[in-house]
């Protein structure tokens, strides 16, 4: 699916119609990419789990303290439809992520190409892949985090459902909670209506409105317990670990 960036600030998937509006990325922290994928193609992901050649590494997160379950990193060279999605949603994120940061007084010249970002990452010894396969059973859940890696770091992320809400899985919410200035952090349950659907997140901050104009709102994310069954999501970061 090639998605696109409209005038209005909104993804589409080509000709086919609004995937998801910006706005909310913008008063939120996250943007909606419902259908991004079809039902076939979150089976033939999820399944990769199972293929250990296809990952440089397992992290179980209750022994660094990340939480209870575990994830994996893809190795290079991703799977075909994995590194398309994540060059295909960095080159429309590219332009808003220009804008964004430039919002905040953060500007950096993102390249419109994915391969020339993860270039610049690589001159800062960032080479290690950070597309992950979560996997999440009943007890499991994501401690609050920022997926930041290295010295230079993308503003977005992608996270994609590959699992069927309805029937697969209960609990295992995606949450962001969000530093206000000088007031209480404030929580948001993003939720995920089918199997295929994703979500835009950032990765670190949100330009917010204070009484003196814009500030940077500092955002975690993380994942709620799993009561029942198996949510497998797959985690689009677009720039690599050192």
């Amino acid at each position: 699916m090639q998605i696109s960036i409209a005038r209005n600030g909104c993804l589409s998937a080509g000709p086919t119609g609004i995937l998801g509006n910006m706005d909310s990325l913008w008063t939120q922290g996250y943007a909606h990419l419902p259908g991004l994928l079809t039902a076939d193609e979150c089976v033939e992901i999820r399944s990769m789990y199972a293929e250990p050649e296809l990952f440089r590494s397992r992290i179980n997160m209750k022994r660094y303290r990340f939480g209870v379950g575990e994830y994996q990193y893809f190795r290079y060279p991703l799977p075909p439809r994995v590194a398309q999605l994540r060059a295909s949603l960095y080159e429309q994120l590219a332009p808003v992520a220009r804008e964004w940061t430039r919002s905040i007084n953060m500007e950096y010249p993102f390249p419109d190409k994915h391969t020339d970002f993860i270039d610049q990452c690589h001159e800062r010894g960032q080479n290690r892949p950070t597309a992950i396969l979560l996997r999440y059973v009943p007890g499991d859940y994501n401690c609050l985090h920022q997926d930041l890696y290295g010295e230079l770091y993308f503003p977005f992320q992608v996270v994609v459902l590959l699992s069927d809400p309805a029937t697969e899985y209960t609990g295992g919410e995606l949450i962001l909670v969000e530093q206000q200035l000088r007031a209480q952090s404030i929580s948001r349950v993003v939720p995920f209506a089918k199997q295929g659907d994703a979500v835009v997140i950032t990765t670190r901050y949100r330009p917010a409105q204070g009484a003196r104009g814009l500030y940077r709102a500092n955002i975690k994310h993380g994942v709620s317990e799993v009561r029942s069954g198996e949510r497998y999501t797959l985690g689009l970061i677009f720039h690599d670990a050192p």
